[in-house]
């Protein structure tokens, strides 16, 4: 399986504590205002954010469920997100990859923010397994990608593709826009 390396998430934050700018740009603001409006329901038991950066999302997602497992590769990036985090005592931040690092159990929501186009096809083809085996019946996934111009293994609109065409998935809803591309989608019965 191709990835980006660890060493290009390294470097970033190396060279700025925020990227990003997860804390401080408008597209990123407005898309997380999408992202949580985009949620079918208002309350979630148990939900999964793999690659939470900072907790900036993390934080909008604690007080819909009763449990937040949210995943950061570094571990220096981990603790700021824990930091943020720390007044929710229902978030879990770990340290680790997806998919690899997949947490055990059962998620009635797992939020894809910005996390597959790292992954090649065989990459985002073991995600779609870990979401077959892990999401509860009638369980949501949100998945939203960047559709610009990068140097990652897939283009977003890609990732989109791979996720319209799982067997295991209905898409609710999409939402797109030169900027990204937002869905919902809902675990077959």
């Amino acid at each position: 399986m191709t990835r980006t390396p660890d060493a290009y998430f390294e470097q970033m934050y190396a060279a700025d504590p925020d990227p990003w700018g997860y804390e401080t740009r408008w597209y990123e603001r407005r898309k997380y205002a999408l992202t949580i409006a985009a949620l079918p329901r208002e309350h979630y038991r148990r939900a999964f954010e793999p690659g939470c950066s900072l907790g900036v999302l993390t934080e909008l997602l604690a007080p819909r469920c009763d449990a937040l497992v949210a995943l950061e590769l570094l571990p220096n990036v981990a603790a700021k997100a824990r930091a943020r985090a720390r007044s929710a005592e229902q978030v879990a931040v770990e340290v680790g990859r997806i998919p690899e690092d997949w947490p055990a159990g059962t998620f009635d929501l797992v939020v894809l923010s910005e996390v597959l186009y790292y992954l090649d096809e065989d990459g985002v083809a073991e995600v779609l397994a870990k979401l077959d085996d892990s999401l509860a019946p009638s369980g949501h996934v949100i998945a939203v990608h960047w559709r610009g111009e990068t140097d990652y293994p897939l283009a977003g609109d890609r990732v989109h593709e791979l996720l319209d065409r799982h067997a295991g998935l209905d898409r609710l809803a999409r939402y797109g826009e030169d900027a990204f591309v937002l869905a919902t989608y809902e675990r077959k019965t």
